[in-house]
C-alpha cells in the first residue's frame, strides 16, 4: 500500500488497478420514471433480500424509476446476507447509471469487503472514496478503517486512523479490535487505545469493552483485565453476553473457575458462545467432571452445543485419558451430524491417537474431506508422538504441496517431531524456514522444541547460548527443557547454573532443586545434593507429588505416589498385590518367549 499524499490515502492504487475500477468510470445514463407501487416495494428490500439475494435484486431490475433510497435499500440488504458479490457488483450499477455514490452505499458496500476474504476489493473502493474526497468522512473512514483492521492491515488502518479529524467510539473498538488479531504484539497498543479513548470522554460501549477484555486475554494482562472488570460493573454492562464469554476467559486464566462461574450467572442472554467459553474455562482448570456437568446442562437448556463445543468436549477428554466419555461426545456428533465438520473430525484424530490408537486415528484422517491447517497439525503432532517421525516430516511437506501455508502450530508440530526422532539438522532447517520462508516469528514454544532438541543430542552449550539470544531467557519453561539434558548427560556444572536460574525465576517451585539434587546423586557428589535438601528446608520449598487421574463414570481419581487417602484404597492395593503375585510367578524364560 502506498503512503498518502496530496490526493489522499493510496490513490496510486488507481493506476495500478485501472481495470479493476473500469466499471466505475463508464458514462452515466439518464434518470427513469418511478411507478408508485414499486417505490413501495422496493422500501421493503432489505426483507425479501434476507430470503433471497436474487429475489431481491429481480425485483429492484423490474423497477422503473430508482432513486438513492431504493438503491441503498437493495445494497443494505445484500450486505446483511453476506451477499459481497452482489453488493460490489450493484455499486458497480449504480454507478453507471448515474447514481451518486452516497457515504451510506460506500459504507454498506465497504462493509461487504469485510465479508469478502480477498482486501484488493476494498482498496479499490478505498481508491474511488479517495478520488472523491470522501475519504474523512465519519461514515466512510469508518468503514475503511474497520475492512483494514478485520483484514489484519494494521498498517494502513493506522494511517488512515490517524488521518481521521474526528474520531468515534466505533473507530477505537475498529482498531483495538485490529490489534487483538496480533497475537498478544499489538494488545499494548490495544491497552493504550482504551486509555485514549477514557482521556477524552468518549462513551464506552458493550463493544469496546469486549474487545479491550480479549486485548487483557491474549496479552496476558490479567490483573489489568480484573480492573476493566470493575468499569464494566460501573456502566452496568455485566449482562451482556459478549463481555460475559470475554470475562469467563479471562477469569480462565487467572485459574479462577468461581469468579467465571459468577460472571456467566449474571449473563442475562446465555447463547452458545457463554456456555462454551464456561465449559473450556473449566478445561483450562482440568476440572473435567464439572465440564460435563455444564456440558449435560446445556442440553437441558433450549440450545444445543455446535462444533466447538463437541470439538473442545473431545479435547478435554483427549487430554484426561476419558475416552469412554470422549467417544460418547463422539457419538452425540455423529447423530447430529456435527462430526463432518473438520474442527470435529481433528479432535478426533487427537482424542485417538493420544488413547493409543494410532490406526482409527489416522483412518479419521483420510476421512477429512477438507483438511485445514490444523488437521495437517494435529496428524503430525500424533505421528511425532508415536515415534513416526519421518511420517510426520513427510506429512508436513505434503501439506505445504498441497498448497496450505504452515501457521505456528504446524511448525511446533514438525519440531516436536524433529525432537522425539532426533532429528537435529532438519529441526535446524525448519526452524530457519519459519522466518525465512514464511515470515512466521517463532514464540516460546518453538525456542523450548530447539533446546531439547539439542540437549537430547548432548550439545548443552549451543542449547544455553540459544536461549540467552532468544528473547525468552525469561520462561522457565526453556531452562527446565536444558536442565533434564543436564541429568542425563551427568554435566553437574552447568546443571548447577542453569538450576540456580530457575530458583531466580520459580523460587517456590520444587522441580529445579529436584532435578538438580538428582543430578549431584547421580554424578556421585552426594555432599552437594544434600545441600540443595539443605537449601530447600531453608526456603520452606517442598516436593509437590506427582498425581494421575482416570474418569469413571461421573466421577474423576486422583492417585499420588503411595497414596492412601481414597476410599477404595484398601481394594486397589490388594488387587495391585494379586497383580505383582501372578507377574512373580510367571517363569522370566517363559514370558520372553511369549512375547
Amino acid at each position: 500500500m502506498p503512503p498518502p499524499n496530496e490526493h489522499g490515502f493510496g490513490l496510486k492504487i488507481l493506476h495500478e488497478t485501472g481495470s479493476k475500477i473500469r466499471e466505475l468510470r463508464l458514462p452515466c445514463s439518464g434518470k427513469a420514471r418511478t411507478h408508485p407501487h414499486d417505490q413501495i416495494l422496493l422500501q421493503t428490500l432489505p426483507v425479501p433480500a434476507q430470503q433471497s439475494p436474487k429475489h431481491a435484486t429481480s425485483l429492484f431490475d423490474r423497477t422503473d424509476e430508482k432513486d438513492k433510497e431504493t438503491w441503498n435499500s437493495l445494497i443494505s440488504g445484500l450486505v446483511r446476507v453476506g451477499a459481497a458479490r452482489e453488493t460490489l457488483n450493484m455499486l458497480s450499477k449504480m454507478h453507471r447509471e448515474g447514481m451518486k455514490l452516497t457515504t451510506y452505499a460506500l459504507g454498506s458496500v465497504l462493509k461487504a469487503c469485510c465479508i469478502n476474504p480477498k482486501e484488493e476489493n476494498g482498496m479499490v473502493i478505498h481508491c474511488y472514496v479517495a478520488k472523491l474526497g470522501m475519504e474523512c468522512d465519519l461514515v466512510v473512514g469508518t468503514a475503511l478503517l474497520d475492512m483494514y483492521a478485520k483484514h489484519g492491515s494494521l498498517k494502513e488502518a493506522v494511517k488512515l486512523f490517524s488521518l481521521m479529524p474526528v474520531k468515534n467510539v466505533v473507530m477505537y473498538n475498529a482498531m483495538i479490535s485490529g490489534f487483538v488479531q496480533t497475537d498478544g504484539e499489538g494488545c499494548g497498543e490495544a491497552l493504550k487505545l482504551f486509555m485514549d479513548m477514557q482521556r477524552q470522554g468518549l462513551r464506552l460501549s458493550p463493544t469496546t469493552f469486549s474487545a479491550v477484555l480479549k486485548a487483557c486475554c491474549v496479552g496476558k494482562e490479567l490483573e489489568y483485565g480484573k480492573q476493566i472488570h470493575g468499569l464494566v460493573c460501573k456502566n452496568n454492562f455485566q449482562s451482556d453476553e459478549f463481555i460475559g464469554s470475554a470475562l469467563i476467559e479471562l477469569y480462565a486464566l487467572m485459574g479462577s473457575p468461581e469468579d467465571g462461574m459468577r460472571c456467566f450467572a449474571s449473563t442475562s442472554k446465555r447463547d452458545i458462545a457463554s456456555w462454551t467459553s464456561m465449559i473450556d474455562c473449566h478445561v483450562q482448570n482440568e476440572e473435567l467432571v464439572s465440564a460435563f456437568d455444564l456440558f449435560r446442562q446445556l442440553f437441558l437448556s433450549c440450545l444445543r452445543p455446535e462444533e466447538y463445543t463437541v470439538s473442545l468436549m473431545m479435547s478435554a477428554c483427549a487430554d484426561f485419558a476419558a475416552l469412554s466419555s470422549g467417544e460418547q461426545v463422539q457419538g452425540y456428533a455423529i447423530k447430529s451430524g456435527i462430526d463432518a465438520f473438520t474442527s470435529v473430525k481433528t479432535s478426533s484424530i487427537s482424542m485417538y491417537a493420544k488413547s493409543g490408537n494410532m490406526p482409527l486415528a489416522s483412518k479419521i484422517f483420510t476421512e477429512v474431506k477438507h483438511p485445514d491447517v490444523a488437521t495437517y497439525s494435529a496428524m503430525i503432532s500424533c505421528l511425532a508422538q508415536h515415534g513416526f517421525a519421518s511420517d510426520a516430516l513427510n506429512l508436513f511437506e505434503t501439506m505445504k504441496t498441497g498448497g496450505f501455508r504452515p501457521n505456528q502450530q504446524a511448525f511446533l508440530a514438525v519440531l516436536i517431531a524433529c525432537c522425539h526422532g532426533g532429528l537435529v539438522t532438519e529441526g535446524l532447517n525448519y526452524f530457519q524456514t519459519m522466518w525465512s520462508e514464511h515470515r512466521i516469528s517463532p514464540n516460546e514454544k518453538h525456542f523450548t522444541c530447539l533446546v531439547d532438541l539439542l540437549g537430547r543430542t548432548g550439545r548443552l552449550s549451543d542449547a544455553e547460548s540459544l536461549i540467552l539470544r532468544s528473547g525468552f531467557e525469561d520462561h522457565p519453561v526453556m531452562w527446565k527443557a536444558l536442565l533434564s539434558s543436564c541429568r542425563v548427560y551427568k554435566n553437574s556444572v552447568l546443571g548447577r547454573r542453569v538450576a540456580e536460574r530457575l530458583m531466580e525465576l520459580e523460587p517456590e517451585a520444587s522441580g529445579s532443586y529436584v532435578l538438580l539434587h538428582n543430578i549431584y546423586n547421580e554424578s556421585g557428589v552426594n555432599s552437594c545434593g544434600e545441600e540443595v535438601r539443605e537449601l530447600m528446608r531453608d526456603r520452606g520449598v517442598k516436593k509437590e507429588p506427582a498425581l494421575s487421574c482416570i474418569v469413571i463414570g461421573k466421577q474423576a481419581h486422583w492417585f499420588a505416589v503411595a497414596d492412601s487417602s481414597h476410599s477404595a484404597s484398601q481394594m486397589i492395593y490388594a488387587m495391585l498385590q494379586q497383580q505383582l503375585d501372578t507377574m512373580n510367578s510367571v517363569d522370566h524364560e517363559t514370558l520372553v518367549n511369549v512375547c
